[in-house]
């Protein structure tokens, strides 16, 4: 069977390139389609499949300003010939499910999320733009949402990585999907009982994560924060942040874990659509304090859950003393979250059962 993956691009390796990678292993053979790829930025873990990009590579640009060229992207992912495959599976949160597949060809979507930023999350966007800036870009999103509502058509199948994504498929499209969630790489991660007094937010730095919420709340509380990541927001974020904060700039996966390792809890204030990030702290034994809306909800255990021993703690409203607040809980009911406990809630998300689930999803499919 000759399987082209479809991916947005490959500039990081974050959860949405992880659940790419895993098929990549159970398929060897597959080709790879994505707008941009930046190899340096990668261990050699998709260098075995041959791999396409779009135009949009040889554009001006790099790993961090590529997105400049977001008006590009649907032509660049329509660019693409699949001619001579047997089965197309996209990995989509921006253009790839909107790939041109030939007749008779099932795609398989396995969708992150309906494009965000075209969607619920464009008024963060476009916050702090000049009204000239604003209105231009709004006329741009809204020929993206036309445009991605339209090609969701070019899907046969959707999959969906959490039940909160599959109500938004439902209420972007109007279609039918399936949940498998995204694969945790548990056996990377030990149980740590240490801490070293500091809390950890580890996250691509982009408004939509809320990471600025984190810095006014740590600005107040006066206590220890490492931010570890990079994105187009690093720097505004560092200059907000009072000495008590720290910057870790795009860690390899052994600071990845010495983090995870060291921290009281790790701090998820934004609204993801699934967000592997809590699963790999809790793999760690390290309980979670996540905004309580979004994916958090299907891998964090709260505290009001009378059924299951709890792995987190949820603020309910986007804002630095809602955060705060979470904190205080925490760190007056430390003594109920078990490391062990932890681990073995983000074990109900390992990568051998999205290998099996996202398998016998695609079996069954070709089976017709």
């Amino acid at each position: 069977m000759k399987i082209a993956f479809i991916c947005d691009w490959l500039t990081g390796m974050r959860g949405g390139e992880k659940c790419l990678l895993a098929m990549c292993e159970v398929y060897p053979n597959a080709d790879i389609y994505t707008l941009v790829h930046y190899p340096e930025n990668f261990s050699g873990e998709f260098e075995k499949h041959r791999i396409t990009t779009s135009f949009i590579q040889k554009l001006p640009g790099n790993g961090r300003t590529f997105r400049h060229w977001l008006p590009l992207f649907p032509k660049a992912v329509e660019s693409f010939d699949l001619s001579g495959y047997d089965l197309v599976l996209s990995f989509s949160h921006c253009v790839a499910k909107g790939v041109k597949v030939p007749a008779g060809v099932p795609h398989i979507c396995y969708c992150h999320t309906p494009m965000r930023y075209a969607w619920d999350m464009r008024q963060s966007y476009l916050s702090g733009m000049n009204p000239l800036k604003k209105r231009v870009v709004s006329l741009l999103l809204d020929s993206l949402k036309k445009w991605d509502r339209s090609t969701a058509s070019r899907v046969d199948h959707f999959i969906a990585n959490s039940r909160y994504v599959q109500q938004r498929i439902e209420d972007c499209y109007g279609r039918d999907s399936k949940v498998i969630y995204p694969p945790v790489d548990i056996e990377q991660f030990s149980v740590s009982s240490r801490h070293d007094d500091y809390y950890l937010i580890l996250s691509a730095m982009v408004p939509y994560k809320r990471i600025d919420l984190a810095i006014q709340a740590f600005n107040q509380n006066g206590k220890r924060l490492i931010a570890a990541g990079g994105g187009p927001d690093y720097n505004r974020l560092k200059e907000m942040a009072e000495p008590n904060i720290e910057f870790v700039l795009d860690p390899d996966d052994a600071m990845v874990e010495h983090l995870y390792a060291g921290c009281r809890a790790l701090i998820f204030p934004g609204e993801e659509d699934f967000g592997i990030v809590p699963l790999e702290a809790q793999a760690c034994g390290k309980p979670v304090i996540a905004y309580g809306k979004g994916g958090a909800l299907e891998t964090v255990i709260g505290l009001d859950d009378p059924d299951t021993a709890p792995t987190g703690v949820f603020f309910h409203h986007q804002t630095a003393t809602d955060l705060q607040a979470a904190i205080d809980c925490f760190e007056d009911n430390t003594a109920v979250f078990i490391p062990q406990n932890c681990r073995q809630n983000s074990e109900r998300f390992n990568q051998t059962r999205y290998k099996s689930e996202m398998t016998e999803f695609i079996q069954n499919i070709m089976a017709y």
